[in-house]
């Protein structure tokens, strides 16, 4: 028995001591608690964050790329301008974090809670947002093309004037989204939910799995662009109440 309290010990002691390491590449700081850090600018590429406490941080413009933030919580973090590509946020907590202007190629939010989030100007291009909780978010000019949002709750979320060419939205929730002027070449929306989506302006002529029922739900207007053989419903554009 003392063997084995021994043995925890050592481990437990391990585990702190790997908490109290300096910032770099590769630092294994996971499941430590980080809270209110204040790491502008620094070499972070490959750490493990994963499982760890990082709320109220502030990793603006850092280089953190391949970084595992997995189940981690990120809640009011910000990562301005950071280079996060292909950095794992699997699980991971985060509402109203700050992703503004971050390059977000190909990193990996599924299953992630980032509601009421900000990601305006984000670059990333085939980024993994499937199964994700995205509500009331900003992507406005954001580049997602070819990015993964399959089965997202993106309710009200704004993706003005976003690239959203060749993203996959099949089966997300989309309601009240706003989606005026997002270039949507090739998009993919079936099973899409699209209460109150706003389109006003929006080409949807490529877009793949559209039907007639989603569009009579969606509210567009004379300058939206329908797939062929889908009609503009008698309710465009739709009143003011129904925004």
């Amino acid at each position: 028995m003392l063997l084995v309290a021994a043995i925890f010990a050592a481990c437990g002691s391990a585990a702190e001591a790997k908490c109290q390491d300096a910032p770099g590449p590769k630092v294994d700081w996971a499941g430590c608690s980080k809270a209110r850090l204040m790491l502008n600018g620094e070499d972070l590429s490959g750490t493990n964050f994963q499982r760890s406490l990082l709320t109220l941080s502030d990793f603006g413009g850092s280089k953190m790329m391949k970084a595992n933030l997995s189940e981690t919580e990120i809640s009011r973090t910000r990562f301005e301008k950071a280079d996060l590509s292909s950095a794992d946020f699997t699980k991971a907590l985060g509402w109203r974090a700050n992703f503004a202007g971050a390059v977000l190629a190909e990193a990996n939010f599924s299953s992630a809670d980032m509601n009421r989030s900000n990601f305006a100007q984000a670059q990333a291009s085939r980024a993994n947002f499937q199964k994700a909780e995205l509500n009331r978010s900003d992507f406005s000019g954001a580049d997602l093309e070819g990015a993964t949002m399959t089965k997202a709750e993106l309710a009200r979320v704004i993706f003005q004037h976003a690239k959203l060419s060749g993203v996959d939205f099949s089966h997300s929730n989309l309601s009240r989204a706003q989606l005026q002027g997002a270039m949507l070449q090739d998009a993919t929306m079936a099973g899409s939910y699209l209460y109150l989506t706003q389109l006003a302006g929006a080409d949807l002529t490529t877009v793949k799995g559209l039907t007639q029922a989603q569009v009579d739900i969606a509210c567009g207007d004379a300058q939206t662009k329908l797939p062929p053989g889908l009609a503009v419903p008698k309710t465009w554009p739709c009143s003011s109440d129904d925004d």
